[in-house]
Parts: C-alpha cells; structure tokens; sequence
C-alpha cells in the first residue's frame, strides 16, 4: 500500500507531460485572448466561424456513418456484383485527395445532380404530378449553397473510409457466432442486425472517434469553397487587418481546444469499453 504523501508523487509521475504543456499554451493563449483587446477582437470576429465548423462536422459525419455502413456491408455482400461496386467506391474515393474530392463535388458533382434532379422534375411533369415535379424542374445550382456542396464532399470522402472500418470490425466477430444464429432460424439480416452489428460497433467505436477528429481538422478545406467556418473567417480578418500572426494563433488555438477535447474522449471511451477476450 502507497502512503498518503507517496500518492500525489504517484499521480504526478503518471501525468501526460504533452497533455501539460498543451494546457500551459493554451492558458497563455486563453491570457492573451482576455487581455490583450486586438486578440480580444479577432477572437470574437472568429468564434461564430467555431459553429459553422461543428455544424458542417456532425452533419457530414452523421450521414459518413450511413453511407460507411452501407458500403461497409456491401463489400462483404455474397453478392459479387454488389462486392465489386462497393470496392470500386471504397477504392477509388480513398485514392482521390480531399481537396481534389471538395472541388469535384462544387463544381462538377453538384451541377450534374442539379441536372439529375431537373430531369426528374420533368418527368414527373410529363406524368402529371404538378406541385413536386415543378419544384424540381425548377431547382437550380444556385439552390445548393457551398455549405451543402462541402458537407457531400466529407461525406462521399469519409464513407470511404468508415465503410473499410465497419467491414474490419465486422469481420472481427467470429463466424461461429452468425453460424448459430442462422441454426437457430435467423436469416442473414436478422444476425447481422441483432448478433453482429451490435458487437461489431462496440469495437469500431475509438476508430469512428478518430476518423471524427480527423474530419474537424479537415473541415478547414471547406474554406476554399468560401464556407464562413473558422479558417475563412480567419483568412478573411488577416488579409484585412494584416494581423497574420495574432489571428492564426487564435485559429489554431480553436482547433486545438476541439480536437484534444475529442481526442481526449476518444481515449477515455477506448479504457471504458470492455476489454475483448482472446479465450
């Protein structure tokens, strides 16, 4: 047994000294943000451009699970049509850059699925079907803001990679397991939603949390779209008041508190969840 005054000695040596240092530059920073009135004022000209960020974030990460899933499952499909399509995706989208992904999606993506939509539009009108059918013949690329262009660029590119991620936990699972449901009269769907899956996302859940930590750093390409999320703000201010150092310090500061904070329950859910027995 450790003494009381052996325990703090302890405690300190266990200590993440990165993790010190990163909340000593923080607190300076924070310092200088509520002294100094120029940091003061690019922080406030900055920090709406922090929900924009977490706005684009949640939403293309919530539809990259889906759509993940969706592929994920498709590339373990008995189907060789089904298996092929869904690697064709997987493989291609994560060959392709992000930024090159954004910029094809803006600008060649979404033109040719506001021409999708127009067709469609006028073929329900050739049917019949007015009120619907009008709205989408009339839906233009002006209609689809870059906000939305960007958040189908980190969805399309992320899949990619959730889908690889779910298809490996998945395949973590023994066999064994589908193999007595399916004895006990489960058909394929009805393991994989009640047997399979659920374990499958127990495992894969610090991996999703650092593909998510991974999407709010790459969230800053957005601004080469024009989207008002934290690095454009930022970019905006600088070039304004060509206050280039004050400002990226401010930039990264915002981007640090949000992915150490994540990272941070990251790690916290890994030791949580219960640890797989190799029995």
């Amino acid at each position: 047994m450790n003494s009381p005054s052996q325990m703090p000695a302890n405690q300190l040596s266990r200590l993440p000294y990165w993790l010190l240092a990163a909340i000593l530059l923080g607190v300076l920073l924070l310092w200088n943000i509520l002294a100094d009135a120029d940091y003061a004022l690019i922080f406030s000209a900055l920090v709406k451009g922090v929900w924009v960020t977490l706005y684009v974030c949640l939403i293309a990460f919530a539809c990259a699970l889906l759509v993940g899933l969706i592929f994920g499952l498709g590339r373990l499909s008995g189907s060789r049509f089904v298996q092929e399509a869904a690697t064709f995706y997987v493989e291609i989208v994560r060959g392709v850059p992000m930024l090159v992904i954004l910029y094809y999606i803006a600008f060649v993506g979404a033109p040719g699925l506001v021409d999708l939509v127009n067709w469609a539009g006028d073929g329900l009108l050739s049917a019949g079907v007015g009120g619907v059918g009008q709205a989408l013949a009339d839906f233009s690329i002006r209609d689809m803001s870059f906000t939305t262009r960007a958040i189908l660029a980190l969805v399309i590119g992320y899949s990619a990679f959730i889908a690889e991620i779910f298809r490996a936990g998945i395949e973590s699972v023994e066999k064994g397991q589908i193999e007595a449901a399916r004895s006990l009269g489960m058909n394929y769907w009805q393991a994989m939603r009640h047997i399979i899956l659920p374990q499958a996302v127990r495992r894969v859940l610090p991996p999703l949390g650092n593909d998510f930590v991974a999407m709010l750093k790459d969230s800053s390409l957005v601004s080469v779209l024009g989207v008002q999320d934290i690095t454009q703000l930022g970019k905006l201010y600088a070039t304004s008041t060509f206050r280039f150092f004050e400002t990226y310090n401010v930039v990264a500061f915002l981007y640090l508190v949000m992915t150490i904070a994540l990272s941070l329950l990251v790690r916290y859910i890994e030791k949580k969840m219960p640890q797989r027995s190799n029995s």
